[in-house]
């Protein structure tokens, strides 16, 4: 079986084999290398079509693959023997590979789903642009003001630091280096900010 494996008829599902252990090793070592952010702007709901596809934020993208992977590998096999059987030798690989992927897919869509629900201690580190807002940030060098942003330090919710552009929310405000603010907006990749100073805003 084993030398059947690496015959031409076979060989992208044995290509796929080895990628996929490859890839579990990644995975299982704890690189941190199989996270996906899928905050996307545009018309497309690309959102539902890879939760279709099982490809949601609550799975890492290397276990999805890992799956769709082994998913092709089975199909594959699967085919070649049926065929062999049947006609008395593999398809050809190009063919074998198409119904595979086809197959494959199928059985993936299923795969990964059923691993989203058995994975519910998943946490990922990865936030979008707006997690930001309402946390507090310090301002590194010079001076904010309208019309002239300086650059600040912001630490999320994981201890992850961040560094951004931050400008005063109001027109009079000022906020210097070493100082603290409270994001309340963003415009594009400017945050605004409220100073600590005010009154309202120390920590009680």
């Amino acid at each position: 079986m084993f030398s059947q494996f690496l015959t031409p008829a076979y060989l992208p599902f044995a290509i796929a084999f080895v990628v996929m252990v490859g890839i579990g090793l990644i995975e299982a070592i704890g690189l941190g290398l199989g996270h996906l952010d899928l905050d996307a702007d545009g018309d497309v709901d690309l959102g539902s079509m890879l939760g279709w596809l099982g490809l949601g934020g609550e799975l890492p993208i290397l276990i999805w693959l890992t799956s769709l992977l082994g998913c092709f590998t089975l199909a594959g096999v699967a085919i070649q023997q049926a065929a062999s059987a049947l006609i008395g030798d593999p398809l050809a690989w190009p063919a074998a590979a198409g119904g595979a992927f086809l197959i494959g897919a199928m059985l993936n869509t299923l795969a990964a789903n059923g691993l989203r629900r058995v994975m519910p201690g998943f946490e990922t580190t990865v936030i979008t642009t707006d997690d930001l807002l309402m946390h507090r940030g310090t301002i590194l060098e010079g001076t904010a003001r309208r019309g002239s942003p300086a650059r600040a330090k912001v630490v999320d919710r994981h201890g992850q630091a961040h560094f951004i552009m931050v400008e005063p929310h109001a027109d009079p405000d000022a906020i210097s280096s070493g100082e603290t603010a409270l994001l309340v907006r963003r415009e594009g990749r400017l945050f605004f900010a409220v100073p600590d100073r005010e009154s309202v805003l120390r920590p009680i």
